[in-house]
């Protein structure tokens, strides 16, 4: 990663406003940033909003043999992908530690905590199952990528829907939509994860860092909880010590802002939903603000023209009696208002 540092003084105004409780875009400690969820024409696309960070999430699916040591299980893969447009420190076509620290995580989160039957996506034991793949496209990093990440996944996850199949004897046919109304997924809970900043050897918390704060952070824990108050998982980076306190006091913070995240989603589920069902119009184009772009006006200021031209023929003349002519042309049009 080709990583712009921070300045020496960048660093100290950002560490000094954290210890006066202050951060650059005017939020509280625990405060997260805005969250907006958009879903595609297609079922299983989403993209996730927050503040500035952006993630475009993709659920796809397709038939193929099961794994030897698991035949009657569905299989969930995912691939995360950081864009140079999205940072100037993401190079193209290379494998970075972020790149792999943020797929572990997402399948520590949805794979490994069982959120989805995988046994639902089995058709036939031992020859055919469902496998879901779920893209995720960083395309803008402003801090936070692994809680947009999660929230985007796990919404496209929820939006999405497989093609009906049947089954006979080792033949199977896959139905269109069409002919059959596509299947959701069958998903028991929603695993969100919420980033925690410590600075200055954990003395001071910050909830949902940015961009910025995250390089002058010494530690991020990271917690993967669902509305039940059920921990997912946990992983802490940083090299620092933290105390049982600290991370019960995390936990306790994080069961708040997934339930409200929760909540937001299933409200957005909600609304794509009826839409559809209405026959309205859908997907991303109709979500961005509908501004009309009309003709930019001038603002024009009256402008003193009184004897300009007896005055400028008198200068080219050499009549004026001034010794200095352009002196007295930028006098003269300097009570001019433009």
């Amino acid at each position: 990663m080709r990583d712009t540092p921070l300045s020496n003084c960048e660093k100290h105004f950002l560490l000094k406003a954290i210890q006066e409780k202050k951060r650059l875009d005017g939020r509280q400690t625990y405060d997260y940033r805005s969250i907006k969820i958009t879903f595609g024409t297609d079922y299983g696309c989403c993209i996730v909003e927050l503040g500035k960070t952006r993630v475009l999430s993709q659920v796809s699916c397709e038939l193929v043999p099961p794994k030897d040591s698991r035949p009657t299980e569905g299989i969930m893969f995912f691939n995360v992908e950081l864009s140079p447009m999205a940072s100037p420190a993401f190079e193209p076509n290379r494998q970075s530690e972020l790149l792999v620290t943020l797929n572990r995580q997402l399948e520590r989160c949805l794979r490994n905590s069982k959120c989805i039957d995988t046994e639902s996506l089995c058709v036939i034991s031992g020859e055919k199952v469902w496998q879901i793949r779920v893209d995720v496209h960083v395309l803008n990093h402003d801090g936070s990528l692994l809680d947009a990440a999660s929230i985007a996944a796990i919404s496209a996850l929820s939006h999405f829907r497989r093609p009906d199949v049947s089954a006979q004897g080792q033949d199977v046919t896959v139905y269109s939509p069409e002919e059959r109304d596509p299947i959701p997924l069958s998903i028991y809970h929603m695993p969100i994860c919420v980033s925690f900043a410590f600075f200055l050897q954990g003395s001071y918390l910050l909830v949902d860092p940015c961009e910025r704060e995250e390089r002058v952070m010494d530690g991020l824990l990271v917690i993967a909880m669902n509305k039940h108050r059920e921990i997912c998982s946990i992983q802490s980076s940083g090299g620092i010590m933290l105390l049982k306190d600290q991370v019960l006091r995390c936990s306790k913070i994080a069961s708040v802002k997934v339930s409200e995240i929760t909540e937001l989603i299933t409200k957005a589920l909600g609304n794509d939903k009826k839409v559809r069902k209405e026959g309205g119009k859908f997907g991303f184009a109709e979500s961005m603000p509908k501004v009309r772009i009309t003709t930019l006006k001038r603002d024009e200021a009256p402008v003193e023209m009184t004897d300009v031209n007896e005055t400028a023929n008198e200068i080219l003349n050499g009549t004026e009696t001034s010794t200095e002519p352009y002196l007295y042309l930028k006098t003269h049009w300097g009570h001019c208002q433009f």
